[in-house]
């Protein structure tokens, strides 16, 4: 008779692992028995060599559905067991070494009981079983037992502790497990504080009554899983533009929820690979292709944050800058969008000028059973003022969504850990994320070979965007999406974050790492942390933080030969204190060396270009020496019509004085010139990189697929204090020579998306000549740009270089923080 421990590491608590054990233990005929800890799952079984065998195997083969084991280790027990037969023992506290599981969207089982009538869980909007529900959002400490989430406030009924105590029962340790009788309730309130009736609604009850009021075109504030969303019928014109006019958000695209794949299929076309992300535990908003629109005149959107073209706020714009008519192309749109067979079209306003929609599939009992009659998509955005995070809080939300809302569908769990919900992509097949969050956060990072030991770390991420890591050995554990931090809300909901990160993991970092921008909030609290806690602070530059974040990603280990890192994004603060943001890092996790940039261009006025395209526009004609020859050459283009209506002698003061009018390298900001001149978010933009978005928007296919036809840009490379320049001053003479020629929007956005891919692989050629490498990381906001990703990877292809990109991390700063805390590693020398 042998007898062994069995540790094992990973997601293996809150996904029925325990239960696991227990059944396979039996089965096997062991004796023993198996526990819950700080590190993960232990393991204490006695039997024959073979039954241990059968057992070991098994066990890594039949792991259950949510469950992840990163490490399985047998050891010999160090004494005899005293067990009779095997059993699941309490948990046992400890240092906190294992992993949380996100949360689950419903699994098929607990989907078929809410709608069996003969179930005690019919219409029961919290049901979940070890496969499926909240594990993130309600977790509170470690170990994952019931008492140490949000549900301990609910006592189980005799029938939910059967079940739990029953091991032959799905819901054997499910901690979540509730039902009508003992768990969480939900209701209807309306937002004007007078009572909802029975006789205002002839609904089975009061979840079932919020898809009634939206289809009658009202906004309903809905209590999710990690917060609070804002929810209206997406077929009705006037309720979304209601939800938008209350909101106040007036570009970015809404997301979409439909009851299922089918009616997604009504209006988009969805591939195997976006099926398996719609169905899957995770259960993300993903980006789809429109049925009904051409795609002759229009790419893909990037990010997010896809461009309406035709907001409100665009309108005013194009009245300004009447180039080629965008006004018509909408019209086209929408009468493409109109000729679909479906019983009701997407509303307009939800995303105009898009072909393409975010969706998502109902990843909770209460969503599920909202939508059991609803035959058309409903729009489902976050709950939240500008700017400010998601409400998670019943009294919060009154307070903040009465104004939005008309009617609030709440319930008593309490939301312990906002989480947003995440956005990906399929590119070429392979898994693109945008947003990282829910069913994904804090799942583990495994670190590249070389950081099996690496110490604790915090490194605090960015500004926008923004996550933090906790590295620890041999993982990183990412936050879920956190957002913008401009305010005071959302930095108080960050620290909340990560007071409740650093509990849950029992970290205690030796490091801090922060951005290098000296006034970014996220660095400021940074900062302040190290200094209280006595600790070393590492300031990590932003764009070698964007390339070593891709780097580990892709399993590059700790000590390889440096990569090729182009990082393109918005800005980042560079090691010469101006603003970088179109860089060529010749790099590893340890340091980089600069070998290539774009011209540094006069930021006007500082953040208000980042909001307003047309000052970045006339930047760059002055940096290129142009607007004398523009007054002369090109007076009669509306671009130059708009900008002589500005104050051209104080903006001119402004940039030879350095006031305000800080140097940027930024291929952002060069994205937001173009498109400003050709008449797109010319006066102003509501979010950062809306006018690039809305540029990669409309360009044309057909010149991408065939640019001889129509040629490219020039641009110049110069070479001076050691480092190549990429200038654009030739691009601007021919893309103004275009626009007074009529040209096409979509036409000039094409080119310049081909003109600005070929200069970037031209430069990778000339290094590549005169550096040592084999590998180009391509990171950066920028990179969220399709066609420039797409056109770049086909082309480096052809140099037999190997690309990384990114997959499960995004390329944008929410992926940074996984960069800073890598490059602190490194330097510590572990």
């Amino acid at each position: 008779m042998a007898t062994e421990e069995i540790r094992v590491r990973g997601t293996v608590q809150g996904v029925g692992f325990r239960p696991t054990v227990y059944r396979l233990a039996k089965a096997c005929g062991l004796r023993g028995d198996v526990c819950n800890d700080g590190e993960g799952v232990l393991i204490r079984v006695a039997g024959s060599e073979t039954e241990l065998a059968e057992f070991f195997t098994r066990l890594q083969s039949e792991c259950p559905p949510l469950a992840k084991i990163t490490e399985l280790v047998r050891t010999p027990s160090p004494s005899e067991l005293n067990f009779d037969d095997f059993v699941i023992s309490g948990s046992v506290s400890g240092v906190s070494k294992t992993q949380i599981s996100p949360d689950a969207a419903t699994c098929p089982q607990c989907q078929q009981e809410i709608s069996d009538p003969f179930s005690r869980f019919y219409r029961y909007p919290f049901t979940n079983c070890t496969h499926c529900g909240p594990r993130l959002s309600i977790i509170r400490a470690i170990p994952y037992d019931r008492c140490n989430t949000s549900m301990s406030a609910f006592v189980m009924c005799p029938n939910c502790e059967s079940e739990y105590h029953d091991v032959e029962n799905r819901r054997f340790h499910a901690q979540p497990v509730a039902c009508h009788v003992c768990g969480p309730q939900a209701w209807l309130e309306r937002a004007d504080g007078k009572p909802v009736t029975a006789s205002m609604f002839s609904m089975l009850d009061d979840v079932d009554a919020v898809c009634t009021l939206l289809q009658k075109g009202e906004i309903v504030a809905i209590k999710g899983i990690g917060g609070i969303h804002l929810a209206c019928d997406a077929t009705q014109e006037a309720a979304v533009q209601k939800l938008r006019q209350r909101k106040q958000r007036y570009d970015k695209p809404f997301a979409l929820m439909a009851r299922d794949i089918a009616i997604i299929e009504e209006y988009c076309f969805v591939n195997d690979k976006e099926r398996e992300l719609l169905t899957s535990p995770a259960a993300p908003i993903v980006l789809l292709q429109r049925k009904g629109l051409g795609t002759g005149d229009w790419g893909l959107g990037t990010e997010e944050n896809i461009n309406t073209l035709n907001s409100p706020t665009q309108h005013r714009l194009n009245a300004a800058l009447p180039l080629t008519s965008l006004s018509t192309q909408h019209s086209s749109l929408i009468t493409q969008h109109s000729s679909l067979s479906t019983q009701h079209s997407i509303a307009p306003s939800v995303a105009p000028g898009q072909n393409t929609l975010g969706f998502m599939l109902p990843y909770t009992p209460l969503h599920h059973l909202i939508l059991r009659r609803m035959n058309r998509p409903i729009v489902l955005t976050s709950g939240n003022l500008s700017d400010e995070p998601q409400c998670i809080d019943n009294d919060e939300a009154k307070k903040k969504l009465s104004h939005i809302a008309d009617y609030f569908l709440l319930h008593n769990r309490e939301i312990v850990n906002r989480v947003d919900d995440s956005v990906v992509r399929v590119v070429d097949n392979k898994l693109q994320t945008i947003r990282r969050a829910r069913g994904y956060a804090p799942a583990p990072i495994k670190l590249p070979p070389g950081f099996e030991n690496v110490p604790p770390i915090l490194a605090m991420g960015s500004e926008l965007k923004n996550t933090f890591c906790l590295l620890r050995e041999g993982e990183a554990i990412l936050s879920q999406h956190l957002g913008d931090l401009e305010n005071a809300a959302a930095l108080n909901a960050y620290q909340d974050t990560l007071n409740l990160y650093l509990n849950l993991f029992e970290h205690q970092p030796q490091a801090i790492a922060v951005d290098l921008h000296p006034e970014y909030l996220s660095t400021k609290l940074g900062k302040e942390l190290a200094t209280a806690n006595n600790l070393p602070i590492y300031s990590i530059q932003h764009h070698h933080a964007h390339i070593a974040a891709c780097m580990a990603e892709n399993g590059i280990p700790l000590d390889t030969n440096p990569v090729l890192g182009i990082a393109c994004d918005g800005l980042g603060y560079g090691t010469d204190g101006k603003l970088w943001g179109g860089e060529f890092l010749l790099a590893d996790y340890r340091q980089f060396q600069r070998l290539a940039t774009f011209k540094p261009v006069a930021m006007i006025g500082g953040e208000q270009a980042i909001y307003q395209p047309w000052r970045n526009t006339y930047a760059h004609l002055l940096a290129a020496n142009l607007w004398d020859d523009c007054q002369q050459k090109y007076s009669d283009l509306e671009i130059l019509k708009f900008l002589n209506q500005k104050p051209i002698k104080l903006l001119n003061q402004l940039v030879e004085k350095g006031i305000n009018a800080p140097l940027a390298s930024s291929v952002g900001r060069l994205f937001d010139a173009v498109a400003a001149a050709i008449g797109i978010c010319t006066a102003e933009c509501s979010y950062e990189g809306q006018a690039a978005i809305a540029l990669e928007a409309i360009a044309d296919i057909h010149t991408l697929n065939n640019p001889k036809e129509t040629g490219i840009y020039p641009f110049n490379v110069s070479f001076s204090d050691s480092i190549y320049c990429i200038e654009s001053s030739p691009m601007w003479q021919c893309l103004l020579n275009d626009i007074k020629q009529q040209t096409p929007q979509s036409i000039i956005a094409a080119k310049f998306h081909q003109s600005l891919a070929n200069v970037i692989v031209e430069m990778v050629n000339r290094l590549h000549q005169e550096q040592t490498f084999n590998q180009v990381v391509l990171t950066g906001g920028v990179f969220q740009n399709t066609i420039l990703l797409n056109i770049l990877k086909n082309q480096l292809k052809n140099l037999q270089i190997n690309i990384l990109t990114h997959s499960l991390i995004p390329t944008n700063d929410g992926g940074l923080s996984l960069g800073q805390a890598l490059i602190t590693a490194a330097l510590k020398k572990f």
